[in-house]
């Protein structure tokens, strides 16, 4: 015998046992303000119960929503980290209301906008990272689709911005190491047309300056925020014969390559030479020592602009403000920089 096809789940279904109508069950699911927030307490708990899977087709067609979020990074292939990416994409996920879907887009091989034409996106989230992502951001603005742009400060005040002040974030922790004693200094910097690498390098050669210190060129080398970029970087510091007592990477991920070329060298990390970095990846406190650096607030600005994005897609009487923060990172002190106060 064959088995007994299981019944499917629906709107009527859950209507039944709840001792409502469907329309307010569809109502409650749809985070109407029309039903009482008791009432779509049981309704959602009857749906989960029961296993009940929106028709995202059918509801589309009612409702005229893709139900697609798109996120634009700058550049996937270069610059962005797979790190970075993956923690974005989590916090995202995590954060977004139910029934919506991610699309991962290249903003760099999106120049002429026909990906925004045939995904017809509900709304944008733009992590920028480069000010050439300014005419993309005005032409997505310009066809009035919902937009929220993070990471990166923009020059207007007529879409929601939630970046990370990474100049502050670069002079704490720069100023934390001189603390701890140390005065030679080597920089290996990112991507040099991102805004992230502008503002730590003005937080680090600030933090210098304030303090009356100098660096010799030969120590600032190029990166590109990936780990082999990070490894290349450190030996042309350790062959220059100007070694530093502690290399600011301005990333993780560069640190880790960095790291791995002074051990292979011979360099002890940190009482030869210590390292601090940035963004505060998932795998920085397991590194030996643990790296000591900047938690960038990947999941804070992604909560803001998706709770944003979502109030721009479910606004249907009034403007919704744009909002604007710029907010300080944190440091996280772990093994990476040597005590030289001694």
């Amino acid at each position: 015998m064959g088995s007994i096809p299981k019944q499917e789940v629906t709107l009527k279904t859950i209507a039944k046992m709840a001792q409502v109508s469907h329309t307010t069950v569809s109502r409650a699911l749809n985070d109407s303000p029309a039903v009482r927030p008791e009432t779509k307490a049981k309704i959602r708990a009857i749906a989960k119960q029961v296993g009940y899977v929106p028709n995202l087709t059918a509801k589309g067609l009612v409702t005229k929503r893709s139900y697609m979020i798109g996120i634009f990074f700058t550049d996937l292939s270069t610059g962005t980290s797979a790190s970075f990416l993956t923690d974005v994409i989590s916090q995202a996920q995590h954060i977004l209301p139910s029934g919506y879907a991610l699309a991962i887009n290249d903003i760099n091989n999106t120049r002429n906008n026909q990906t925004l034409l045939e995904h017809n996106y509900d709304g944008i989230i733009v992590l920028s990272q480069s000010r050439s992502d300014d005419n993309f951001i005005a032409e997505v603005h310009d066809r009035q689709m919902p937009i929220v742009v993070l990471n990166r400060p923009i020059a207007r005040d007529d879409i929601p911005n939630y970046s990370v002040n990474d100049f502050i974030g670069a002079q704490n922790i720069v100023a934390y190491a001189i603390r701890m004693g140390h005065q030679n200094f080597g920089l290996i910097k990112g991507v040099p047309s991102f805004e992230s690498t502008t503002q730590r390098t003005r937080g680090f050669f600030n933090t210098l300056h304030q303090h009356g210190l100098t660096i010799d060129s030969e120590l600032v080398k190029q990166g590109d925020y990936k780990p082999k970029s990070g490894n290349v970087a450190m030996r042309q510091i350790l062959t220059s014969g100007k070694i530093p007592t502690c290399v600011f990477c301005e990333n993780d991920d560069m640190a880790i390559g960095a790291i791995n070329a002074c051990k292979e060298l011979g360099f002890q990390v940190p009482e030869d030479i210590s390292f601090i970095g940035y963004d505060d990846m998932a795998y920085s406190k397991y590194m030996l020592p643990g790296l000591t650096t900047v938690r960038k607030p990947t999941g804070q600005i992604i909560n803001l602009g998706i709770t944003k994005l979502t109030a721009l897609l479910n606004d249907t009487t009034e403007q919704v403000q744009p909002d604007k923060q710029n907010i300080a990172p944190e440091i996280i002190v772990r093994g990476s920089v040597y005590d030289r106060r001694n």
